[in-house]
């Protein structure tokens, strides 16, 4: 099984119709559309979906847009037992979209549910990776509660990824969080980050590598994948699609790396190895970026990462 521990979230994303409100002045601004989301919710959603043995860990809100939440992982096969309820309201993200189908955020999270997970008492038997990051990470009180588990998690023998996916406007302060970070790296076997995460976090693959993680897969947009480690330097490109916008394209390679994996150590692969687990990725992520909103591909519609249908 794999377990995905971190935030969920409602994103609030411009309905894709062109110029705005139908029937309205040119330039109006087009109406919000709620969207489950939040990186590790998304992560799950994506691994179920393409047919992982995958549980959820988090605090969601009773409140409607937490019912929706919790629905949509059952739909997509994702296990729940691990959810923590409670009567705090869901986060909010309000989403905006570039030409190129960036996302950027503004985020409602004063007091929200995911804020007070707490640190469960044990994960199932047979956990073989857990999966960590975004804005779980950085706000207390669950901030802690979330570190401890993925150093717990770490000493006991499972593959961690950790995906810090950077929002700075809800760091309170960045010097603190990257010193945290670095603390992160001694528990972490997968590293996931964007470039732009990297340029505000600072280092480079190679530090960072040397701190701990077996690969750290650095995702650069239309320009693909790249993963290093202690033996290999490897890069796919990006796979050419019509682009809705890429929210939740992120969360869909850190989905593909940790089915795509298996039981395999990291150290364990070969450069051949990446090569398709990194495409594997690639296509998965390209077929999120078609979509608006996170909606992360089927199994259906996907090779596997060895070619396999």
């Amino acid at each position: 099984m794999i377990v995905v521990a971190g935030e969920s979230l409602i994103d609030l994303v411009p309905d894709p119709v062109p110029g705005g409100v139908p029937g309205g002045a040119p330039g109006a601004l087009a109406p919000l559309l709620p969207r489950p989301g939040g990186g590790p919710y998304n992560t799950a959603v994506a691994l179920g979906r393409i047919g992982a043995d995958v549980a959820f860990c988090s605090r969601v809100s009773t409140d409607a847009f937490g019912e929706v939440l919790v629905e949509r992982l059952r739909a997509a096969g994702v296990a729940t037992g691990l959810v923590q309820r409670g009567p705090e309201p869901t986060t909010l993200a309000v989403a905006s979209v570039g030409p190129d189908g960036s996302a950027r955020y503004g985020f409602y999270v004063e007091g929200t549910a995911d804020r007070f997970f707490a640190l469960p008492e044990r994960l199932p038997d047979g956990v073989r990776a857990v999966a960590f990051g975004t804005c779980s990470l950085a706000l207390e009180p669950g901030a802690s509660a979330y570190e401890a588990l993925l150093r717990r998690s770490s000493r006991a023998g499972a593959l961690t990824l950790l995906d810090p996916n950077v929002r700075p406007g809800l760091i309170p302060d960045a010097e603190v969080y990257r010193e945290r970070f670095a603390g992160w790296l001694s528990y972490v076997s997968v590293l996931k980050l964007s470039e732009e995460d990297a340029a505000w976090l600072g280092g480079s693959p190679e530090e960072w590598l040397a701190a701990g993680p077996g690969a750290v897969v650095l995702t650069r947009g239309a320009a693909g994948l790249t993963v290093f480690t202690r033996g290999h330097e490897v890069s796919v490109p990006a796979v050419p699609v019509r682009v809705a916008d890429t929210i939740g394209a992120g969360d869909t390679v850190s989905a593909a790396l940790l089915h795509g994996l298996g039981d395999r150590p990291v150290t364990a692969l070969s450069a051949v190895d990446w090569r398709e687990l990194l495409g594997y990725a690639a296509r998965a992520a390209a077929v999120t970026c078609s979509r608006t909103g996170a909606e992360p591909p089927y199994a259906r519609e996907l090779r596997g990462p060895g070619g396999e249908g």
